[in-house]
């Protein structure tokens, strides 16, 4: 009798393990996923033609700019508009100068598109922004829209 109660507790703790497993198949969609779903319910709403980087920058050049593009290390200066997919604005300035590096993932990846006078919109997905973190106007996981020029930068 011992040896069979042994047993049921063996095969109910396999099965106990199977279900945990099966029932950790069905999690929530990624961030990522919700950003892109987002990102691109965005882009049809407002007839938008740009394109995804890998990293899943969406972005619109409207003007190239020079042919000489800053890297991560430049030093650039810039004008913006930031606001929410909702079209909220929480942020812009004009003439601004920053070191590239400190900034946002997604501004370091889209402005090495372009070169001084480039005009160009980057829709960034949380996770190239501020991801679960929250700021002054920008809710946690937000995709956040920029309008930028590049007005000008260094090395």
């Amino acid at each position: 009798m011992f040896q069979y109660s042994i047993h049921i507790k063996y095969i109910l703790s396999l099965l106990l393990i199977v279900a945990m497993a099966f029932s950790s198949c069905k999690k929530d969609p990624s961030q990522a996923a919700i950003d892109e779903a987002d990102i691109l319910d965005y882009v049809e709403a407002n007839e938008l033609e740009g394109q995804f980087t890998p990293s899943g920058l969406y972005y619109i050049i409207y003007e190239p700019g020079g042919v000489v593009h800053p890297t991560v290390t430049s030093t650039i200066t810039v004008d913006y508009h930031g606001y929410l997919l909702n079209g909220e604005t929480f942020d812009q300035d004009t003439d601004v100068t920053f070191s590239l590096v400190n900034l946002i993932s997604g501004w370091q990846e889209g402005l090495q598109l372009i070169g001084a006078g480039g005009e160009i919109k980057l829709i960034i997905p949380s996770g190239l922004a501020y991801g679960s973190g929250s700021r002054q106007g920008i809710p946690a996981n937000s995709v956040l829209v920029f309008d930028l020029t590049l007005v000008t930068f260094t090395e």
